[in-house]
């Protein structure tokens, strides 16, 4: 395959969420179905949004295609995650998710933070070979759920009230008068 015409993007104002939302569902088993709108806030929260576009479509047009995407999430020095890493089967096999992954790496916001963090169904093997390991010990996940599912509780600690959940998160408002 001719890489060559393949270009990776960093800006987030690039995306097409149309062509990103095709992208999931025909690679991406686990972002099926995703709304554009949701997509829209996943992407405003995270920083770097990686594309990878072929420029390589039609003679004499200026017609692209998003053939790659990943983002991450971070707070710049210990800590991030990276979401959503897919290659169109196409494109696939020719160093491309590697390539992606690794730009992610290499961004200002993340090339500086101790750990990276990503999950994977399939692709551990993939991850090996760019540097990641297996890590059983410190993942957990919460299937957060809509505030009126869990039973909100209103509790008044002295001038702060609280609410909470069963899953122990809080929001406080303070009180100033």
């Amino acid at each position: 395959m001719d890489c060559r015409k393949i270009q990776f993007c960093d800006r987030r104002t690039q995306v097409d969420f149309q062509q990103l939302q095709a992208l999931f569902n025909l690679a991406a088993f686990w972002a099926r179905d995703r709304r554009p709108e949701d997509l829209q806030i996943a992407i405003a929260n995270s920083n770097p949004v990686i594309t990878a576009w072929d420029t390589n479509l039609k003679a004499f047009s200026h017609e692209q295609r998003m053939i790659g995407f990943a983002r991450a999430t971070s707070d710049g020095i210990y800590r991030a995650t990276i979401w959503d890493v897919v290659i169109h089967p196409d494109y696939q096999g020719a160093g491309l998710g590697r390539k992606l992954v690794q730009t992610v790496i290499s961004h200002p916001n993340l090339s500086r933070v101790e750990r990276v963090y990503l999950m994977t169904t399939h692709q551990q093997e993939f991850y090996k070979k760019i540097g990641f390991e297996s890590n059983t010990s410190t993942t957990m996940v919460l299937h957060n759920q809509p505030i009126e599912d869990v039973g909100l509780r209103r509790e008044t600690f002295g001038e702060r009230s609280v609410e909470s959940r069963s899953t122990e998160r809080y929001h406080v408002s303070e009180n100033y008068g």
